[in-house]
């Protein structure tokens, strides 16, 4: 039943979901536009908007499959366990540049790589280790 009402909640707002998609594939393309020359910018802007727009897919295919049906259990896990990749992707891509622009400041740069660490041990327990 909460899928159905999790539907008709993204069926009623297709507008919105639109227009937040539209908003991050303008700031990609932007941030490209600005990076022109920058092969490493370039890079970190189109890996971080490709692993951003699977781990949107992986979290509405997570969100679609039911776990009672047969087979379903097994495929959330597999969802799960990608989703939790993609997110840790993120936060050490996001770790990595701002980490770089602080390279002078090493206490603030070992700062940012434990925050990210912290998250990314935090997200595992979170999905694989908590109690429903």
């Amino acid at each position: 039943m909460d899928h159905q009402r999790d539907d008709a909640h993204a069926a009623a707002h297709p507008l919105v979901v639109q227009a937040g998609f539209f908003m991050v594939t303008l700031s990609c393309v932007l941030a490209v536009y600005r990076a022109a020359g920058d092969a490493a910018s370039i890079a970190f802007v189109l890996t971080s908007y490709g692993t951003l727009l699977l781990l949107f897919a992986s979290l509405r295919a997570y969100e679609r499959t039911p776990p009672g049906e047969p087979g379903g259990g097994r495929r959330r896990d597999r969802i799960r366990r990608l989703v939790w990749a993609l997110s840790t992707l993120l936060t050490v891509l996001f770790a990595w540049r701002v980490a770089g622009v602080m390279m002078p400041y090493w206490p603030a740069a070992l700062l940012v790589w434990a925050l990210a660490a912290a998250t990314a041990i935090g997200g595992f327990v979170a999905l694989f280790h908590r109690h429903p």
